[in-house]
């Protein structure tokens, strides 16, 4: 922060330079016999107030105040609802000195986290004298490198890059035993132990203190916690809780007030169920929907476990089983196949639905998209997605017990799920778990690095592979493909592999092959067999060529050329003007390329693009062509290498 004698100094400074001194200058310029003398006068003076300012500018102490350092970071958070009793006693138990561990336990979906987000936002502003408030969310799979560097990330500090988990576990013990930590490690399901980690234990020289949330008492004993158990809500929270989701203009409907209350005790006092169920609910207002939903809810849990994970399981299923149209919940299903707690962005998700098949096909991409945003909205209105923003643009998430209840789902179906997404692997799974019922497999943002050459699963109803974010992996055996007859959507994008294998050109259900961020990819074989490949996505992938076969991509919906890491990149004359089903095209406007203006006028199906033309001569004949068919809708052109840019919708 700057200081305040910093700023009034360039306050004067500024003044002088541009509004006093441009006033002088006219004055020189208009000067009269009469007039110099007085103006003299002025210039003297101001010569000295310039030389003053310039006196003044030497501040010995510094330019800027540091800001204190940020104790914590706030977390969105809802209204607190039936918990307050709970949130006291935590509360006691963070001020009391003898209490150093505290473990707050309940199943899945009851309210751990809700709760301590509140307080984590309150303790900043608590007089216990914490310097650093760390939350960390863990998740299953527990990794205690990932553990560590989460905890020193959020205390502003970096542990050694190739350190191994000693090293790191002895730099965080020296970075914690620095500060009077909160340190909050949300939905732990592992055993472990502080010192393998490198956290101090708290002590009561220390005034630290550490809560873990979990759904199993049995690790916060491991750890020696003051246990605290959640409990259900009351019926009446319940009951205003339910409201708040569903509408409280619900209650003028003449009758419904006693199936309301039944339909509220069914929710077990279950905050997330409670949600979920209310967001179902919401708009219906005829009271024979009201009792048949309560009718189903009750053979959904009848025989459920107090206080078993089938308790909250069964109580969103209902909801997921409300959605009726099949393709939707199929698209709530896919949403399960990226890693628990990410924020997936709305619109590539809708491409992935495209791509699979799951949004019906319209007259047009964009009429496409517009179904898909209306599914997320609808799931969002119906509380089995949330919105999400991690500041790359409109997302979504799933709540992690929503999550799984989804994959318990796919987990009992006649097709199913292989979902590792995010869990550390370095290898990819045993050949006995790629079973021939799989449906999907979602390996992304792993460390996987070798796929052994005997590898050679057999799955003939597999139609979606995801190998995104293993940068370590170089290599695709060309037996590994080669028994998955009705894959048709592949996403290979940033990873390290350098080549193809031959095996990809017998995929001719392939719809999607998604090679993004590939920069170490250089040769892939022709593609002139996969004509069933309506998206083509090769977006910063290393290739200095354009693939073979291009030209004979007969069914190619989207095509998108984007490559920093290989700016020689040409595309050979001809060859677009044959992708005639071409709805998005895109070309690097950074680098050259020789794509001519006509080629992109008989693409007549062509909606958006995005890309650079040569020569001047080109982009007039593009507008001229987009005045006379009005077409494409979107795009985003260049000329030349200078940044001159024309935009329009």
């Amino acid at each position: 922060m700057v200081r305040e004698e910093v700023q009034e100094w360039l306050e004067d400074a500024r003044k002088v330079i541009e509004i006093e001194m441009p006033d002088i200058e006219e004055q020189v310029q208009n000067v009269s016999n009469l007039s110099r003398g007085n103006l003299g006068r002025r210039v003297h003076q101001k010569i000295q107030d310039v030389r003053e300012i310039y006196d003044r500018g030497s501040f010995p102490e510094g330019l800027v105040i540091e800001r204190p350092p940020l104790v914590g970071t706030s977390l969105p958070i809802e209204n607190l609802v039936g918990e307050v009793g709970l949130k006291e006693t935590i509360w006691e138990y963070l001020r009391s000195r003898e209490v150093g561990m505290i473990g707050v336990c309940g199943i899945g979906g009851v309210g751990k986290t809700t709760v301590m987000k509140h307080i984590n936002n309150k303790l900043p502003n608590e007089p216990i004298g914490f310097t650093k408030i760390i939350w960390v969310t863990v998740s299953q799979s527990l990794s205690v490198v990932k553990l560590q560097n989460d905890i020193a990330r959020k205390m502003d500090r970096s542990l050694p890059k190739d350190g191994d988990e000693l090293e790191q576990a002895s730099r965080l013990m020296e970075i914690m035993k620095t500060e009077k930590f909160a340190l909050i490690l949300d939905d732990v399901w592992d055993k472990f132990t502080l010192h393998r980690v490198g956290i101090p234990e708290p002590t009561i020289e220390n005034g630290c203190k550490i809560v873990i949330t979990s759904r199993t008492v049995d690790v916060c004993n491991y750890l020696r916690c003051q246990i605290v158990k959640v409990p259900p809500l009351p019926q009446q929270e319940s009951l205003n809780l339910f409201l708040d989701k569903v509408g409280h203009d619900i209650l003028l409907i003449p009758t419904l007030e006693n199936i309301l209350k039944h339909m509220v005790a069914e929710c077990a006092g279950l905050p997330l169920a409670i949600v979920v169920i209310a967001g179902s609910m919401r708009g219906v207002r005829d009271i024979r929907e009201w009792r048949s939903a309560l009718r189903q809810l009750r053979r959904c849990v009848v025989g459920t476990e107090k206080d078993s994970e089938d308790e909250i399981f069964k109580r969103l299923k209902f909801s997921y089983d409300r959605l009726t149209n099949s393709s939707i919940q199929e698209c709530f299903l896919y949403c399960s196949l990226y890693p628990e707690g990410s924020v997936i962005q709305r619109a590539n998700l809708i491409e992935g639905w495209i791509c699979e098949g799951l949004v019906e096909k319209l007259g047009s991409r964009r009429e496409m998209h517009d179904r898909g945003h209306e599914i997320l909205n609808r799931l969002e209105n119906n509380c089995l997605l949330e919105e999400g923003d991690d500041g790359y643009g409109e997302g979504v998430k799933m709540h992690d017990v929503v999550r799984d209840m989804a994959l318990r789902v796919k987990s009992t179906g006649p097709s199913k799920f292989m979902v590792k997404a995010k869990m550390r692997l370095t290898e990819i799974p045993e050949k006995d778990e790629w079973t021939e019922d799989l449906d999907k497999v979602s390996l992304m943002d792993n460390e996987i690095s070798y796929i052994p050459i005997n590898m050679f699963p057999k799955c003939l109803m597999l139609s979606t592979l995801i190998l995104k974010g293993n940068a370590k992996l170089k290599q695709i055996p060309k037996c590994f493909l080669a028994n998955m007859p009705l894959l048709k959507f592949l996403d290979l994008s940033y990873t390290g592999i350098k080549a193809l294998p031959n095996s990809i050109c017998s995929l001719k259900n392939l719809t999607a092959l998604i090679l993004h961020a590939c920069e170490s990819l250089k040769r892939m074989p022709s593609l002139s067999k996969l004509k069933a490949l309506k998206k083509l996505d090769l977006a910063e992938a290393g290739f200095c060529v354009a693939p073979e076969g291009i030209e004979m991509l007969e069914n190619l919906e989207n095509l998108e050329y984007l490559d920093l890491s290989a700016p020689k990149l040409k595309v050979p004359r001809g060859k677009i003007s044959k992708l005639f089903r071409l709805q998005y095209l895109r070309k690097n406007p950074i680098f050259s390329t020789d794509i001519r203006a006509e080629e992109v006028a008989r693409l007549k199906m062509l909606e958006c693009f995005e890309g650079i033309f040569d020569q001047l001569k080109d982009l007039s004949s593009f507008v001229s062509e987009l005045n006379h068919f009005g077409r494409p809708k979107n795009y985003l052109l260049d000329v030349g290498l200078e940044t001159d840019l024309e935009e329009g919708e």
